[in-house]
């Protein structure tokens, strides 16, 4: 039975469907999990929550869609809801360190970890360019140059205050940004 029509026959119940689908990507979903959740039993925990949603919610199927993709929605929004508490932000943190180029407060742990730091610094590299031009100036001032924001209003000919407003929204876009963009990135480690 092909993957298409296993997501088929699991749309309208079909209980083996579901079986050879869990263990097709059983796998795949606790691998993502523990990117994120430190203990081995907590992860586990989310590949059976992972599966019990998918089959709570198997009408939304479409055949038509990726099932990886539908698949990765439930596993990261079970991650991030219902275990934030339990991600891994280490890994997360030394990630943004390395691709905001602070390399000598990096220490990677694994290849994983390497390749998720270049794939995000990519990303930001990205986000960062997509800023207002003011914001850009300042942000780049700051994490490149490790500007001060009364050097950089003096830089710039704007005050201080200024700085610190186009600072905050820039970080507040890059953090609510690599939340929604994540899973992007995670999905080449992934699927």
């Amino acid at each position: 039975m092909s993957e298409r029509e296993k997501v088929i026959a699991v749309k309208y119940g079909d209980h083996q469907a579901f079986v050879e689908l869990y263990n097709d990507y059983w796998e795949q979903v606790y691998d993502f999990s523990r990117l994120y959740i430190s203990r081995v039993a907590d992860a586990e925990e989310i590949v059976q929550d992972v599966f019990v949603k998918l089959w709570e919610s198997r009408h939304l199927l479409k055949e038509d869609e990726s099932f990886k993709g539908f698949l990765f929605i439930i596993t990261r929004n079970i991650v991030f809801s219902r275990n934030r508490k339990k991600v891994n932000e280490n890994l997360f943190k030394t990630s943004v360190l390395s691709a905001f180029g602070n390399e000598s407060n990096y220490n990677s742990n694994s290849v994983e970890e390497e390749y998720c730091a270049s794939q995000l610094a990519v990303f930001i590299d990205k986000l960062i360019g997509s800023l207002p031009e003011q914001q850009k100036r300042c942000f780049l001032l700051s994490r490149e140059e490790n500007l001060s924001y009364k050097e950089i209003a003096e830089r710039l000919g704007i005050s201080p205050k200024t700085v610190e407003i186009h600072m905050g929204k820039a970080l507040k876009f890059l953090k609510n940004s690599i939340e929604r963009g994540w899973e992007i990135l995670l999905s080449l480690l992934s699927f």
